[in-house]
Formats: C-alpha cells, structure tokens, sequence
C-alpha cells in the first residue's frame, strides 16, 4: 500500500529558495513524488504558518470580507458551502464568478500544466491550467476584480503591511520583500502554496476508500457493486479518466490530470450565461463563432480565461478532470456547476445522448439544442466515443447501477475511522443512494 512521504523540516530563507523548494513538491509533482506534509506534531514550517494566516485573512480584499477561506470551505472540501453556482466577491461582495469554485482538496499533487508526446493536455492549476504552479495560482484571486479585487500587487502589499503577521512574513522571505509588490504577492502565493503542501488536511487519505485499500475494514455489497461499475470500461467506465489505483508511491487520486471536452448544458443560474448580463468583465466571445446564439461561451482549455490556446480550436470546452475524492460533500460538479448532486450528475453521463431532452434547456426553460454550452462550431471536439456516451441502444447504466455507483463515491469522503466507523460523517445524498440501491 502507498502512502503520502513524511514530513521535511522547516523552511525559511530567501524567496528564491521558497519558491524552488514549493516547485519541487506542490508547484507540479504529478503524483512522481507525494507533497511533503506535516510532521507527527502537526508542525508547520515558517513559509506554511504564513500561508494558514494569510488563507484566513480577510482583510486582504477590498471589500473587507473575502479570503480564501470564503469560498474553499474547509468542511466541504475546500469548495463552496453558499449554494450558488458560482461565487461572489468585488469590492461590494456582490459580482458573479464565471466558474463553480474547485475543490483545494489534493491539489498539491497536479502537475505542471504540459502537453504529452501524444498532444494529450495535462496537469496545471484552474480548471483551464493556466497557472503553472499552485503558487502562481493562489496568487490570481487578490487581483481578479470579481475577487478579492485589487488593483494590483501594490494594491495588495499596502494591505499586508498592516497585518500582524507582517513581522513573521519577513522572517520567512526577507524584509526587502516589502519594497517590491510584484515579489512580495510571488511570497504570499508562495507561503499559501506550502500551507495547502504541507497541511495535512488538504490531503489525509482518511477515506473509508482508503481503509479499505489498507485492508482496515470491508466495503458493504452495494459499495463494491459501485466500485466494479465504476471500473467496468463497458458499464461506467469512470476509470478511465478518474483513475481509481495508485502510482508513484502515491494512493489513487481519482484523477489523471487531463482534460477533457463533455458537453455539459448551459447552466442558467451563471449570470454571464444569461441573455441580459451586462457584467464588464466577461469577454464577449460569442460573436466570432457566428451564428452561435449566445454571447458569451465558457471554452476552457482555448479560452477565454487562457488566451494563450485561443487558436488551438480541438481544445475549446475541454476542463480539467478533478479528483472525485470527497466529491459527495461538495455543493455541485462541473466547472459549471451543472448539477447539484451525484445522482443527476453520473445520469446525466449514462443518458447524455439518448435522453437529451432532459438536459439542455433554453434560458426560458423550453427545449435546446444538444450540447447548448459550446457553439455548433466547436462541438467536433465533444467526447462522444468512450462509454458510457453514445450508447448503440441503450444507457449502459440503469438506474440502480447509477445508485451503486453514488454509493461507491461516497467511500471517498475522508474522516472515516475503521476503529470508530459509525462516527463517519456521511453527507446526506450519501444515505439516500444507500437507501436506494440495490446490489
């Protein structure tokens, strides 16, 4: 059985010594070497401290009100816990994201973003990659006016030098740190990056998954049922992008880092979807695929949040595979946040193309054309040859193997204990697929 590494002692220094030591475990190890964690007394390095305060810290936004912790919400994953689609911020906490906020949970493992020799995508941070190291990522919300809202790093630095760990900041990077705003956001993304690294609570292998791979307890008749469809490449075939065995001396982390374009439907609920938005700060894309009918389209990997892929046309509506460890406790799935529980979720993969009617609504809530997210011009690139899409007849999963499968996914919710196992928080759509399926 893999297990994460343990612990590596304390780091302090210069900047560029932090950032080089975060490259090499959090920033991209893709699962060739586990992130350092802990050690046994719960002891955060000097750069990590900084980071759990500045994670909490909301005097660090414009509005006052916002942190990190506001919207990846500990007991949930580090996702969302409001119940919106996307999540608020701006100087006034009341301008709409454009994505559903992503789980924190496991991040540290993701490569660096990178195509394979085969063209195949992979890795990076944000749904789309943009960021290539975790330390870079965490740095984009204190700038992102629909964020946290500042102007610019010197709008930032000018808020953590009234914070009282300021004295504890320059110790880890330096006091010089302070008279370059553009180094000193580098040194905060870099002290969150380790605190999300070396916490053990964004990644504990605490699930009843786990327990069960350690040979510490059994999984029930309906969750094995679930795992094997899960596995099954001619029934669930969830395995082939959420990988579910291990690798690297790295337990399975349900996801294989790659990228993929799935059709979801337009979700309504996302004020830059709606015919009347008029938010300043969504591109207005739709219009140069023409006659797509709405204006403005979420393309993922080409855009427009990564400009850098806008003319690499196959990868347009292609997200990130998350992980789906802890995915029961989150609030809703897909970067779009399309559905708000796991029963619609894995229905809407088993019956996309044979019930599509169901799933893509106008804005009215009439009938839509298929695959109504993407513009008709850039749907060649939809996934619609692997199982359980494009079904010859049928879905290849009914709807008790859609339980089964829900049953499955909630043995990865993390906390369980094999010697305290009726103490297990089981999340409530969890008990409902448990009550319904039938192995």
């Amino acid at each position: 059985m893999t297990v994460p590494a343990g612990a590596r002692s304390s780091v302090a220094g210069s900047l560029v010594l932090s950032v080089a030591l975060l490259a090499g475990c959090g920033g991209g190890s893709g699962g060739t070497s586990p992130p350092t964690t802990t050690t046994a007394t719960g002891q955060l390095s000097p750069m990590a401290e900084v980071g759990r305060q500045i994670f909490s810290d909301t005097a660090l936004s414009v509005s006052g009100k916002q942190s990190c912790a506001t919207c990846h919400v500990a007991d949930h994953a580090f996702a969302a816990a409001d119940g919106r689609s996307v999540p608020l911020g701006g100087p006034h906490m009341d301008l709409p994201g454009l994505r559903a906020t992503p789980s924190l949970m496991y991040a540290s493992y993701a490569p660096a973003f990178k195509f394979a020799s085969d063209g195949t995508p992979t890795g990076g941070f944000f749904r789309d990659g943009r960021s290539p190291t975790l330390a870079d990522q965490a740095q984009q919300p204190f700038v992102t006016s629909f964020e946290m809202a500042n102007a610019d790093a010197a709008a930032v630095l000018q808020k953590l030098l009234t914070r009282p760990y300021l004295d504890q900041f320059e110790a880890v990077f330096g006091a010089s740190v302070v008279s370059d705003p553009k180094q000193a956001l580098a040194s905060m993304g870099a002290a969150l990056a380790a605190f999300q690294t070396e916490d053990v609570s964004f990644h504990p292998f605490t699930s009843k998954f786990d327990a069960y791979e350690a040979g510490t307890t059994t999984l029930t008749a309906a969750e094995l049922q679930g795992l094997a469809l899960f596995n099954d490449p001619t029934k669930g075939n969830c395995n082939a992008c959420h990988v579910s065995t291990g690798s690297n001396n790295v337990r399975a982390l349900f996801t294989d880092f790659t990228y993929d374009s799935i059709g979801l439907p337009r979700n309504w609920k996302i004020a830059a979807n709606q015919a009347a938005s008029a938010l300043p700060y969504v591109p207005a894309n739709g219009a140069q695929f023409a006659p797509a009918p709405y204006a403005y389209y979420d393309l993922g990997l080409c855009g427009p949040l990564r400009p850098d892929l806008d003319y690499r046309l196959s990868l347009c509506g292609a997200f990130k595979v998350p992980t789906l460890r802890n995915v029961a406790v989150k609030q809703n799935y897909f970067h779009n946040a399309a559905y708000d529980n796991l029963v619609d979720a894995v229905t809407w993969y088993a019956t996309r193309d044979t019930n599509p009617t169901r799933w893509y609504r106008t804005e009215d809530g009439g009938i839509d054309g298929a695959f109504n997210d993407l513009p008709a011009s850039l749907q060649g690139s939809i996934n619609r040859d692997e199982v359980p899409y494009n079904p010859v007849t049928a879905p290849t999963l009914t709807s008790n193997d859609i339980e089964l499968i829900v049953t499955f996914l909630c043995t990865l919710t993390d906390g369980y204990d094999p010697k305290q196992p009726a103490s297990y928080r089981v999340p409530s759509q969890c008990q409902q697929a448990a009550a319904a399926a039938r192995p």
